[in-house]
């Protein structure tokens, strides 16, 4: 079995119905782009005979949408993997993934599974895996603590910008901010490294991170600070950025405070969906608080917030524009459409942090 970071090739993703929802925020990454795996189809029953990019963003990427993997065979050719293209509230596989699952694993397709749910764990797959010379590769697995490193006080000699990418709540685009901004900084000769700490970041290629929730809590901190490490030594960036994960203040999994203490970012970018008004759009879990608040919790940790960007799903132009001008007035800071406008307006304040 090939190791984790020597597996790459091309792959469909397994979307079942539900890839315009939050959930799908998997694919729509890894549709935006993969230095890991190229992506040739993806099999959505609801949305087949449309290209995924267009569907997503309206940008044309030549990657069509199927209704079955028998289909997408035929039409694109067999792939090396099925990637669940999924990131599910608590990692649960869905029930209604498991006969598209079957399908590619009886067309001798390893499965890729980055939800907490392990296809290992699941003796149907592992004897169809077992016969169809496939693998099941769960990559959200946690490491053993033998494996994993205690923080250090190093962390303090990197010299460059550490910038962490938090968000309001989970799901609202601060991976998809962050590689948009790693792009607009390479056509301007400027090299940025970005920490993953999620599935889909490894999934899309980024060298350096680990997975946040398959990690031991002891740890966090020491393999957080480890990848910022490995990448400034090994890659000498202009800039570090770090993916946040949930929001500070998400009661499911408060999550970022680590970013700004062990991973020592003292600056952040803080990425908004404009229309969410409750976490994870649950009104059991609570009203997300101000944006104004937020950065004064950010700054209570002693970083800094440089630029707000908006999410502006199922808002109309106007909307966008009105919360646009009201953020840039109370905040003083840019206020950035990354999918819309890019994120030009950010860099001159990049510039300034070296």
């Amino acid at each position: 079995m090939k190791s984790k970071n020597d597996i790459n090739g091309t792959a469909f993703l397994l979307t079942n119905g539900a890839f315009k929802e939050v959930d799908g925020k998997t694919s729509h990454g890894l549709i935006r782009g993969s230095t890991r795996f190229t992506i040739t189809a993806v099999i959505d029953y609801k949305h087949f005979g449309q290209d995924a990019g267009e569907l997503l963003d309206g940008t044309h990427r030549g990657i069509p949408m199927y209704a079955s993997i028998e289909e997408a065979i035929e039409e694109a050719g067999k792939p090396d993997y099925c990637i669940i293209g999924m990131a599910t509230v608590g990692g649960k596989l869905p029930q209604s993934f498991e006969k598209t699952i079957e399908e590619a694993l009886s067309n001798s397709i390893s499965v890729i599974n980055g939800l907490h749910d392990f296809l290992n764990e699941k003796l149907q797959f592992v004897k169809l895996a077992e016969l169809n010379n496939a693998q099941l590769i769960d990559i959200r697995k946690p490491r053993s603590f033998r494996e994993l490193k205690f923080w250090t006080s190093e962390i303090y000699s990197v010299q460059c910008p550490i910038i962490a990418l938090l968000g309001m709540d989970c799901a609202v685009g601060k991976r998809t901010t962050g590689q948009i901004i790693l792009e607009a900084l390479s056509k301007i000769g400027k090299k940025a490294e970005m920490i993953y700490t999620g599935q889909t970041g490894w999934l899309q290629g980024y060298k350096y991170g680990f997975i946040f929730d398959a990690t031991l809590n002891d740890f966090v901190s020491g393999e957080l600070s480890l990848a910022i490490l490995d990448a400034y030594r090994n890659e000498d960036p202009d800039y570090i950025f770090l993916e946040g994960q949930s929001a500070l203040r998400n009661p499911s999994g408060p999550c970022g405070s680590e970013l700004l203490l062990s991973g020592n970012a003292k600056y952040t970018i803080l990425v908004h969906e404009i229309g969410r008004k409750n976490y994870d759009e649950n009104p059991d879990w609570g009203e997300i608080p101000s944006v104004e608040s937020e950065i004064k919790l950010i700054e209570a940790y002693n970083s800094t917030v440089i630029a707000l960007a908006l999410n502006t799903r199922g808002c109309s132009k106007e909307e966008v524009e009105s919360a646009r001008i009201n953020y840039e007035k109370k905040l003083g800071i840019p206020v950035l459409l990354p999918i819309e406008e890019g994120v030009n307006k950010i860099l001159p304040i990049l510039k300034n942090l070296e």
